[in-house]
């Protein structure tokens, strides 16, 4: 299996330039980012490599096929064509999950048993038996019909790729683990930076931040499911895992300092650290915003708010605080992602960029301040 394999790897909005120029740094072909998704092609170690090393995307799943269907014998009869046997063996599970939105065939529930049935058709004929256990290795479908566009995913990864295997515990309102990767790499976090975070949360800001600074693989603690495919039985992961570990930048001089007013918060921060590996390189300590001082340095911050009146009022507070605490200077750079449509305004001051972004389903701006202000 030498030849070219087409890979899908979905992301949140707003980063899909993010993860198009990691699939490009990492090796991969014919690159094209569509809204939410980055597709891409390679061999059977690129599906390892992206497992790894993609920071931002949220699964690597391979393209199956791709066609337009309008009935149920359309979706068949293209299922049954497409060489499921490639990645799919005798004994392995194949559990259907489907998704249509715009489109004549609506029904979840039938789309997902004609595609079961197709590729029961088709691997009858491959195997010449009439049954499968489906006892062995996991070979998930996922399919998406959008406007009669059908497409028809193997997924590779699993458990989803922002689960790194480090926060298993998390305060109230977390970032996504891919969403701070994200934030991280468009604050341009390199492997001599000092980052900073008075409002910590569990620490995934910084933690994020120190695996990209040190190079770390985001995947090189878990396992994923194509790890159980045969045709991985060759240490192809084994390899790519082992090649990771060795580009690990132990001399870099990064730093983090976290903080936030609550203990728990700080504890959870210290907890995370030490599963990512990354303990020796993070600060936490507990302590108020108001206490926050910095003259060097790029801060990352998720501050905290409210969907009620009175969170939100609190939110509007803690906004202006940070105008206070956050002072422009010539080495310091802030970069903070909110909800809230009228942010610069309760900070004082306007953002010298700005990035679309989703938290999960809340639409947020990426607000970037940097430089000294025009009013200093």
């Amino acid at each position: 299996m030498s030849e070219k394999i087409k890979l899908c790897c979905p992301c949140m909005f707003g980063l899909e330039s993010v993860l198009s120029f990691e699939v490009k740094k990492l090796g991969g072909e014919n690159v094209q980012a569509t809204n939410g998704r980055v597709f891409f092609e390679g061999g059977l170690s690129m599906i390892a490599k992206a497992n790894l090393w993609l920071r931002t995307a949220e699964r690597v799943g391979v393209v199956m096929g791709e066609f337009r269907a309008e009935s149920f014998t359309e979706l068949f009869d293209q299922t049954a064509a497409l060489p499921w046997e490639r990645f799919i063996g005798r004994e392995d599970r194949f559990p259907v999950k489907c998704a249509s939105l715009s489109s004549k065939l609506f029904s979840v529930p039938d789309c997902q048993k004609i595609i079961k049935r197709a590729v029961v058709h088709r691997l009858e004929g491959i195997y010449h038996q009439r049954t499968f256990s489906e006892t062995d290795a996991l070979c998930r479908i996922q399919c998406l019909i959008l406007k009669d566009n059908v497409l028809l995913l193997l997924d590779t990864s699993g458990a989803g790729l922002h689960k790194r295997g480090y926060r298993s515990n998390a305060n109230a309102a977390p970032i996504k683990e891919t969403l701070a990767a994200g934030i991280v790499d468009l604050a341009r976090v390199r492997q001599d930076s000092v980052v900073l975070d008075p409002m910590c949360g569990s620490g995934t800001l910084m933690i994020e931040a120190a695996l990209k600074a040190l190079n770390i693989a985001p995947g090189i603690r878990r396992r994923f499911s194509a790890q159980s495919w045969s045709c991985f039985q060759n240490d192809i992961f084994h390899q790519v895992r082992s090649e990771a570990i060795a580009q690990v930048r132990k001399d870099a001089a990064f730093l983090a300092y976290a903080s936030d007013i609550d203990p728990e918060a700080v504890r959870l921060t210290q907890e995370n650290a030490v599963k990512a590996g990354v303990a020796t390189r993070i600060k936490a300590k507990k302590a108020p915003l108001a206490d926050f001082e910095a003259n060097a340095g790029i801060v990352l911050t998720n501050p905290p708010y409210g969907e009620r009146m009175l969170e939100v009022e609190q939110a509007e507070a803690l906004y202006h605080q940070m105008g206070e605490r956050f002072q422009p200077a010539a080495d310091l750079s802030y970069y903070i992602i909110s909800p809230h449509e009228s942010f610069e305004e309760f900070f004082g001051r306007t953002a010298k960029r700005r990035r679309k972004l989703y938290n999960g389903s809340i639409r947020c701006q990426l607000f970037m301040f940097f430089g000294e202000d025009e009013s200093s």
